[in-house]
């Protein structure tokens, strides 16, 4: 396993919170810094990691990722199986999936689909984007 690698990194994630209830250190399978707001109406898990000072919003759905510090995810967000990183804004009714990874301070408008993407740092995107790098 290398955990430089998305895939890896997730699966080594899926691990440690399995291994960490396993040992009664943690109730859920969701793990979620001190600092972070989330709202209620918020679905999170299973394997969710929320950084610290992050902002999940009611009605956004997370499920296997990662959620770096400082993001904030707006209403009815789906995120699956990614790696979102520090200092993100995920708009509002956005669908990011397949292993997507963003780099620091991507902002990410409103209705924006991302599969199989990865973002360099400070970029604004949006629209639809599939199997690609955005630099």
């Amino acid at each position: 396993m290398d955990i430089g690698q998305p895939s890896d990194y997730l699966s080594g994630q899926s691990m440690f919170i399995r291994s960490e209830k396993e040992k009664g250190r943690i109730g859920t399978d969701v793990i979620i810094h001190a600092s972070a707001v989330v709202e209620e109406g918020a679905v999170l898990g299973p394997n969710v990691v929320i950084g610290a000072g992050c902002k999940i919003a009611a009605g956004a759905k997370i499920s296997n990722s990662t959620i770096l510090a400082g993001t904030t995810v707006n209403a009815h967000s789906y995120i699956d199986g990614s790696i979102i990183g520090w200092k993100n804004t995920v708009g509002s009714w956005v669908r990011i999936t397949n292993l997507t990874c963003t780099a620091e301070d991507v902002q990410i408008a409103n209705l924006t689909l991302l599969s199989n993407v990865k973002v360099l740092p400070h970029k604004g995107i949006s629209g639809e984007h599939k199997d690609s790098i955005i630099m």
